[in-house]
């Protein structure tokens, strides 16, 4: 949580203002919560593409013009459809003292037995659901794959992760696996 992120008042709201305000650099953005004042936000973009890229699911410290810093989480990014520039970031409030839904991005490392045989790295998922206070959300887990050898698969329940976190994926779907090529023998007449 030791991400900054600085909130700025939005001043207007028509089409040509959140066009002009995007062109130099301010992306619209709201931040809501259970209990919460609904606010229309402004932040900046090159700061919100540097969260998005490092860790787009942790937990920032947002802080406000009138210097009031509170915990928040991205809920959800438009972008625009052919360029995939910034256009509206949607925050969520986020209660310190009660659990909460996230996703936790998986990162595979080393390079699989399997696929140095021939075999074919298949990656099905590449995040999990999960529920845990907001303090012990991790930000991603890094998992070993080079002991999968052709034919072997990885299962969410073969995540290990620490106290607390519960895991809401089905325990048995496919996280990655290794496929075995055939070759196919062509007869001849």
């Amino acid at each position: 949580m030791s991400k900054f992120i600085q909130f700025n008042k939005r001043t207007g709201e028509t089409k040509s203002h959140l066009n002009q305000a995007r062109k130099q650099g301010r992306i619209p953005a709201v931040l809501y919560g259970i209990g919460k004042d609904t606010m229309s936000l402004e932040v900046n973009e090159k700061e919100m593409l540097d969260i998005l890229k490092k860790n787009p699911r942790s937990i920032l410290q947002g802080k406000t013009s009138d210097e009031i810093v509170m915990p928040v989480i991205v809920q959800n990014v438009q972008r625009e459809t052919m360029s995939g520039k910034l256009l509206h970031v949607d925050f969520h409030h986020v209660n310190m003292t009660e659990s909460m839904d996230s996703k936790v991005t998986i990162h595979f490392s080393g390079e699989a037995i399997g696929v140095k045989s021939g075999g074919v790295l298949q990656v099905e998922m590449y995040e999990i659901d999960v529920r845990c206070m907001p303090g012990d959300l991790p930000s991603s887990m890094e998992v070993d794959i080079s002991g999968l050898a052709a034919g072997a698969q990885l299962l969410v329940s073969d995540l290990i992760f620490k106290d607390g976190i519960e895991v809401l994926t089905d325990p048995n779907t496919v996280m990655i696996q290794i496929k075995t090529v055939h070759a196919e023998i062509e007869e001849t007449a």
